[in-house]
C-alpha cells in the first residue's frame, strides 16, 4: 500500500475540484484523479459551454480560491426577461419584453446581480490555476483508477501502478459516472425528445448584463449575456431548445437565415446587427436522478446524482449546494477525528441534500412541460402567474432570493 488519504475526489470538473479546494483548506489530505489534462490558460476552441452560476455560489468559489483565478472576467447579469410568446413568432403578432415579467437591480438585495456568466475554458483555466501548489492536495490530471471499496477503506490503483487508500472516495465524474454503476446505484433518466442548441452571437449594441428567457410550445429560447472580447466587444449565448429534427434544420441554415430567426425570438430586444461566431454546438436533453447518494466509502456529487433541465439554469448551482453541504459536513467530521465513510455520516448526507435535490428537479421538470405546450388553458394558468409576479413585488422577492441562492 501507498499513501492512506482522508478522501479521494474523483472528478476534477468545477464541483469536484471546488470540494477538493475547500477540503485542503480544513486540513485534509486528498487526492484528486482527473481524467483530462489540466490548462491554466482558456481553450482558443471553446465547446460554446457557459455556467449561469448564482450570485449565491461566487462566495463558494471565492474561499476556494478559483474566483480570483478567472483569467477572463466573468458577465455579471443585471437583469432578466421572461416572456411567454404562447407560439406567437410572426414579427406582427411575437410577444415583447414589456408583455412578460422583468426582473431588475431594484429586485436584487444590496444591488448585487443576479448571477454571473462564466464560460466553462474560463472557469476551467481558473480551476488548474487554483489546484496547483495547494497543501494536503495531490492532483493526478491526466490520470484514471480503478476503485475497490472494502468496509474500513477504499483501495485505489493508479494507471501508474501505484496503489492507495483513502476513507471515503467522492463521486464527481458527471451524468455518466462510472463509480456509479461501479457500486450499482440505479439511475432514473427523464427524457425529453429535445435538444438544445448553443451559438456564440456577436452584436452591434451591448446588452447592459440582460438574459432573457422566451418560453416556446417548443422549449425555451434563451439568450445570456457574455463577456466581450477584443474581436467582438458585444456577445452573447443563445440556448435554443427544440425536437431533434427542427435542430438539425436550424444548424443546416445560413448564418443570415439564422440570425434572421434570432432576432424573431428576442422579444423586440434592440442589439443591432447580429452575427453568429464560430459554430453550433448541440446537446440532447434529459434529466436524471441516482436512486441513492451513497455505497460502501462513496458518495455521490453533482451530476454522477443529479441531473437537470436547464430550463432555469441550476444544474451546476445544485451541484454547488451538495459541495457547501459537503464542505460543513466532512470538514467538522475531520476536525473530530470522525471516520469519513461511516454509514451513519453517508446516510446523513443523503438526507441533507436528496430531497431538496428531488424537489429542485421535479420543479425545473414541471417547468418545461408547462411552458412547452400551447394548451389554452394551461397557457392562461401560466400567465396568471407572471402576471402574480410581476404585481406583487413580496412574492418576486422571495422568488429572487431563493434563484440567487442567498
Amino acid at each position: 500500500m501507498g499513501t492512506d488519504y482522508d478522501l479521494c475526489i474523483n472528478g476534477g470538473g468545477p464541483i469536484g475540484a471546488t470540494l477538493a479546494c475547500l477540503l485542503a483548506r480544513r486540513g485534509l489530505r486528498i487526492l484528486l484523479v482527473e481524467r483530462s489534462p489540466l490548462s491554466t490558460t482558456p481553450a482558443s476552441n471553446p465547446d460554446g459551454r457557459a455556467y449561469a452560476l448564482a450570485e449565491g455560489i461566487r462566495p463558494l468559489l471565492e474561499e476556494a480560491g478559483i474566483w480570483q483565478a478567472l483569467p477572463l472576467p466573468p458577465q455579471p447579469i443585471s437583469t432578466i426577461h421572461v416572456t411567454d410568446s404562447q407560439g406567437r413568432i410572426p414579427a406582427a403578432s411575437r410577444s415583447t419584453i414589456a408583455d412578460g415579467l422583468s426582473f431588475t437591480g431594484d429586485d436584487a438585495p444590496e444591488g448585487r446581480p443576479f448571477g454571473w456568466m462564466v464560460e466553462a475554458h474560463n472557469l476551467l483555466a481558473a480551476i488548474a490555476r487554483t489546484l496547483t501548489g495547494q497543501p494536503g492536495l495531490d492532483v493526478r490530471a491526466p490520470a484514471t483508477g480503478r476503485f475497490t471499496f472494502l468496509q474500513d477503506k477504499a483501495r485505489i490503483t493508479l494507471d501508474t501502478g501505484e496503489t492507495v487508500t483513502a476513507s471515503l472516495v467522492i463521486a464527481a465524474d458527471g451524468r455518466q459516472s462510472l463509480l456509479r454503476q461501479q457500486a450499482g446505484i440505479g439511475l432514473t433518466r427523464i427524457p425529453y425528445n429535445k435538444t438544445a442548441l448553443v451559438s456564440v452571437l456577436a452584436h452591434e449594441k451591448p446588452h447592459h448584463g440582460s438574459a432573457l428567457e422566451n418560453f416556446l410550445p417548443q422549449g425555451p429560447f434563451a439568450r445570456l449575456p457574455l463577456p466581450g472580447t477584443e474581436t467582438h466587444p458585444n456577445r452573447s449565448a443563445s440556448v435554443w431548445t427544440d425536437r431533434p429534427g427542427r435542430i438539425t434544420h436550424f444548424t443546416g441554415l445560413s448564418p443570415a437565415s439564422f440570425t434572421r430567426l434570432v432576432k424573431d425570438r428576442l422579444c423586440g430586444e434592440d442589439l443591432g446587427a447580429i452575427e453568429l461566431t464560430g459554430r453550433h454546438w448541440t446537446y440532447p436533453l434529459a434529466s436524471q436522478y441516482a436512486h441513492r447518494y451513497h455505497a460502501t466509502r462513496l458518495l455521490l456529487a453533482g451530476d454522477a446524482a443529479h441531473g437537470l433541465h436547464p430550463v432555469a439554469g441550476q444544474g451546476m448551482n445544485l451541484g454547488f449546494r451538495d459541495v457547501r453541504t459537503l464542505d460543513t459536513l466532512l470538514g467538522d467530521a475531520h476536525a473530530r477525528g470522525q471516520d469519513l465513510g461511516s454509514p451513519a455520516l453517508l446516510q446523513h448526507y443523503q438526507r441533507l441534500s436528496r430531497p431538496g435535490n428531488l424537489a429542485m428537479l421535479a420543479g425545473c421538470d414541471l417547468m418545461e412541460r408547462l411552458f412547452s405546450t400551447d394548451m389554452p388553458l394551461i397557457r392562461h394558468a401560466r400567465h396568471a402567474g407572471l402576471m402574480a409576479m410581476k404585481r406583487l413585488p413580496a412574492l418576486r422577492h422571495g422568488f429572487v432570493q431563493k434563484a440567487m441562492g442567498l
